[in-house]
């Protein structure tokens, strides 16, 4: 019976290792999400855009990502959107960030997560990284 016992408390403490450890691992998964849609993901819709207006969105016509979803004013008739289905989100339920001409990229775009935290700071997920 003590061995029973033991044992039990074994695989307790081991699933509470494993329990504790999921937040973390579930936390990575979301920052992976997040580099695979500002790195790849975005890409061929911008690059869409960029090829049919000549140029990115500016910062101003892409709140809430309404250049790839809406026809914006001064287009002349260019624009073969929509370019996506719906309005993306990061894995936070936030808006991404877009910023044209970059200040990171200032050759391109700057897109962004603000990650966990909501804030602007060093641990953003961007483009860049």
């Amino acid at each position: 019976m003590l061995e029973m016992l033991f044992v039990l408390v074994l695989i307790g403490m081991i699933a509470g290792l494993v329990i504790g450890n999921l937040g973390g691992i579930l936390e990575g998964s979301k920052e992976d999400t997040v580099k695979l849609f500002v790195n790849q993901s975005i890409e061929l819709p911008l690059m869409a855009y960029k090829r049919d207006l000549r140029r990115y969105p500016t910062t101003e016509e892409m709140k809430g990502f309404s250049a790839l979803l809406n026809e914006p004013s001064g287009s002349n008739g260019k624009w073969r959107g929509p370019y996506l289905k719906a309005k993306p989100e990061d894995p936070w339920g936030r808006e991404y960030q877009y910023r044209s001409p970059g200040i990171k990229k200032p050759k391109g775009y700057d897109l962004w997560s603000m990650g966990s935290d909501g804030v602007e700071s060093e641990d953003d997920i961007g483009n860049w990284n």
